[in-house]
């Protein structure tokens, strides 16, 4: 131990005002750049809200930790890039409430999964994934497709968020029911309102192949299908990246 080393630690005045000068460098480091966040988060004119739907997917997603293994955070690093697909947009996160990017991969990462695979695919996956992915460590959720959505609620949720920001209207949060309903069913009525609400690009299907009745599996795969495809700014985005010298073309 240096002797400057030994007098700092002796003297409890010195210490504390080193800890204090340490501690304000890393705060400012990390607060600075927040006063140009709007500099920094990318313009999505074209982004959209979940719906509550695919809110409800969401909810059940977390609520299951779902994301205690599989990260949405696609990061700068080519490989990454070229494993998942575009890298994760700050935008793109701006209606999640929880964010749920993380560094956690016992699974592979879900940013860019929307449309990646089919419905039917998804249901036989989370049903048994196994049956898909023969090496595959997940556990199966087979009472997804079993249990009744409970939906009554929904425009409670949207409520919440719209409090923080998520700009759910009056006439969304209303018809919150009726819309959750009309994504799960086709053959709805009511399919016109959700589509003039949430835009003609809206997923509307039997999730689960079930007519009979609205499931949390409808509710996971329509979540599920909708990742990384609120808003198409990603496509249109500079993919260029910082190349590796030592790597050889």
């Amino acid at each position: 131990m240096s002797e400057k080393h030994r007098k700092l630690e002796r003297s409890a005045m010195g210490f504390v005002f080193a800890i204090i000068l340490v501690g304000s460098i890393g705060g400012a480091v990390e607060i600075a750049p927040l006063f140009t966040i709007d500099e920094t988060v990318e313009e999505a004119p074209d982004m959209r809200q979940y719906t509550p739907l695919e809110l409800a997917g969401r909810n059940i997603y977390i609520r299951e930790g779902c994301y205690a293994c599989h990260s949405q955070m696609i990061r700068t690093l080519e490989d990454e890039v070229e494993r998942y697909g575009h890298y994760s947009l700050a935008v793109e996160s701006k209606y999640d409430h929880p964010m749920l990017w993380g560094s956690k991969r016992t699974g592979p990462d879900l940013a860019r999964v929307g449309g990646k695979y089919s419905d039917q695919w998804h249901v036989t996956h989370l049903n048994n994934p196994r049956d898909v992915v023969p090496q595959s460590v997940m556990p199966s959720y087979s009472w997804l497709k079993t249990n009744d959505l409970e939906y009554r609620d929904i425009n409670l949720d949207l409520t919440a968020l719209s409090k923080v920001g998520v700009p759910y209207t009056l006439e969304m949060i209303d018809h919150a029911v009726d819309d959750l309903y009309a994504q799960a069913n086709p053959d709805s009525v009511k399919v016109d309102g959700l589509l003039e609400r949430y835009g003609e690009k809206t997923t509307i299907r039997y999730f689960d192949g079930n007519r009979s009745s609205v499931t949390e599996m409808d509710a996971v795969v329509a979540y599920l299908q909708i990742i990384g495809r609120l808003t198409d700014v990603s496509e249109i985005s500079d993919l260029s990246l910082p190349r590796n010298p030592g790597k050889k073309e």
